[in-house]
């Protein structure tokens, strides 16, 4: 059976595969149009022991297999035999919204019995004139002793359900939410929290970050208190997502549906060769780096992501998804993506944004959602921004590379494309720009300085020079228009002791260290005070249109000064003096201008101090406003 016969002869265009509990009863259905026969194995453990019933599937038109029964078989779990050229495989349900154990088995599941209380009048908070994203990863963000949080339930959806944890449990210094509030990020994103096979979900020994897709509807096991029970995962990642809302954050899911964890994933045993790229000589295409790539532009495929995207929306009330290496996904999916969720939830309510590059060559020649096709994207999906990124602190490349902050020259011209989004050059629009210097990939922020300033690379203690700098990368990127976006743990020098890439490190390496916020008072208070002073900027939050530069130039190397029009705003202006030289430089004005952040704090816009004259020091930022 060739592709383009599948394409043209069975494509099913109804959203009701899996197995799905209504009061009439409940109802299988699968897609296999290659199957000959289709048995289901109704189990009563996730993981243990042999089916106590097996029932022949009745084929339906365009590939699909259907049983249906009266009986409402909730926390039933199962999985399929199909007979496909005289040889038997089993495989569990690609469609699954519920599994078992390391997701080996699919489970039937009545979706509402697993709401915490209250959750059907769980809504987002509303948004604010501008959104600050962190990122964090289930596990390292209250592993350790020094977040305070209940230790049965550290490294667990559950811990994100309290708002009062202190600094080793001792009621001073806050941690978690209710640092984060103080700290005036609005977005949580969450690194992978679907079901993934890189860990033993009974093994809290392991950590993996989870781009390792096995079950894409269902949460991952190992970030629950009871892996084994398929509705305990789902009613704990709707509290987390209810305990976030209720602290003012909105909630983005870190989706991957680029690849799977294995090339024998549950899609390829359902309906081989149809839900992955190839070339033509048939070897797996490996544009992902991870074995295989997707084939989203196939039609049951593509149906399979969006439907998949809208149930996270729908079902756990997700407010946004970032895509992993959204270079692999063709354009045209992103923007159906995009287009139902308007159509949904509201135009530009739900967040979408993604990587525009992928890790290799994928065998496609459809036009992917990469850098170079950013401005076929709907306006509203966005897409990091690694021409800021590598302008500030130097390429990801390789660990030594300097940007304009750590002694790189020649950047002084990618620094004020940078202030306003790339846009124009890159991106069509200031909602396309997320501006950044740190995630999950590669060195932290810290690190990277460390790594090519400090001679001694001392990770425990940041140097003043290392100090200074992280200080002016920060002062570049929040002062860029577009959306800002920080790796949890950038604010107080998180470091990962140089490693640049630690997927499936000890949680040692990878884990915050709550301690270090406290320790780096100083640094956590200068991004706080960036973060508010941003969100009183109006040309910068403002997205429907490009900042109007009105002036910039270089007033020596390694040292520039650009004007913005703030019109409308409390500032009518705003000046951004960035100087990464090794020399202390004097500016001179021809007005009065209040400081509103320099070397020694981003706070002083609460105070109403101008001036005429400023002395910058090496290596640092000034930020002013005129008004009227």
């Amino acid at each position: 059976m060739d592709l383009k016969q599948i394409e043209q002869n069975f494509y099913y265009d109804k959203n009701d595969l899996g197995a799905n509990i209504s009061q009439d009863g409940t109802c299988f259905k699968i897609w296999s149009p290659s199957a000959e026969e289709i048995t289901l194995n109704l189990y009563k453990s996730s993981f243990e022991g042999d089916c106590f019933k097996t029932i022949a599937l009745e084929k339906l038109d365009k590939g699909v297999w259907c049983f249906k029964t009266e009986e409402n078989l909730d926390e039933t779990y199962y999985d399929y035999t199909i007979k496909r050229n005289n040889e038997y495989i089993k495989t569990a349900d690609p469609y699954a919204k519920a599994c078992g154990l390391n997701g080996i088995r699919s489970m039937v599941v009545d979706l509402k019995t697993t709401n915490p209380c209250g959750f059907e009048n769980d809504k987002a908070p509303k948004k604010q004139n501008e959104d600050i994203i962190y990122e964090i990863h289930i596990k390292d963000f209250s592993h350790d002793e020094s977040g305070g949080f209940p230790e049965e339930y550290r490294g667990k959806f559950k811990a994100l359900c309290f708002d009062n944890t202190t600094l080793f449990g001792r009621g001073t210094a806050k941690t978690g939410l209710g640092y984060l509030k103080e700290l005036g990020v609005n977005y949580i994103q969450l690194m992978p929290v679907y079901d993934f096979g890189s860990v033993d979900e009974l093994d809290n020994s392991q950590f993996n970050w989870g781009y390792d897709p096995v079950n894409y509807n269902v949460p991952e096991g190992s970030y629950s208190t009871d892996p084994a029970n398929g509705k305990t995962r789902i009613r704990e990642l709707k509290e987390l997502i209810q305990s976030l809302h209720k602290n003012g954050f909105r909630v983005i899911m870190d989706v991957v549906y680029n690849h799977t964890y294995s090339a024998d994933s549950w899609l390829e045993l359902s309906m081989p060769n149809y839900y992955y790229r190839r070339f033509k000589d048939g070897k797996l295409s490996n544009g992902s780096g991870c074995g295989n790539d997707i084939a989203s532009e196939r039609k049951m495929c593509a149906d399979y992501i969006l439907n998949s995207v809208m149930y996270w929306a729908e079902e756990y009330h997700m407010d946004g998804f970032r895509f992993d290496l959204m270079g692999l996904l063709d354009v045209r999916l992103m923007n159906r993506i995009r287009k139902a969720l308007d159509k949904k939830f509201g135009k530009g309510e739900k967040l979408v944004f993604g990587e525009p590059w992928s890790a290799d060559k994928t065998a496609t020649k459809r036009t992917l959602a990469n850098k170079a096709n950013i401005k076929k994207l709907d306006q509203n999906i966005g897409a990091f921004c690694d021409d800021v990124r590598d302008s500030i602190k130097g390429s990801v490349m390789s660990d030594d590379a300097t940007g304009f902050v750590n002694g790189g020259t020649g950047f002084e011209e990618s620094i004020i494309k940078s202030i306003s989004g790339w846009c124009g050059d890159v991106y069509s629009s200031p909602t396309q720009t997320i501006n950044y210097v740190s995630c999950h990939d590669d060195m932290t922020l810290f690190d990277k300085l460390v790594k090519t300033i400090d001679k001694a690379e001392n990770y425990e203690t940041p140097s003043s020079q290392v100090l200074s700098a992280n200080k002016l990368s920060a002062s570049i990127y929040t002062m860029c228009q577009g959306r800002l976006f920080l790796l949890s743990g950038e604010e107080f020098a998180r470091t990962k002791l140089g490693i640049n890439n630690t997927y499936n490190k000890p949680i040692s390496i990878n884990k915050l260290d709550w301690k270090r916020a406290y320790d780096n008072k100083e640094l956590v208070d200068y991004y706080a005070g960036l973060f508010a002073l941003r969100k009183k900027i109006n040309c910068l939050c403002d997205k429907t249109k490009s900042v109007n530069i009105k002036s910039s130039k270089i007033i020596a190397p390694s040292c520039i000064c650009i004007t913005l029009d703030n019109s409308g705003g409390i500032w009518s202006e705003i000046m951004l003096v960035y100087n990464a030289s090794c020399k202390q430089i004097d500016v001179k004005l021809n007005e009065s201008w209040q400081v509103l952040a320099d070397s020694e704090s981003s706070f002083k816009w609460q105070i109403e101090k101008t001036t005429n004259c400023e002395k910058i020091p090496p290596v640092s930022a000034l930020i002013l406003g005129k008004k009227g």
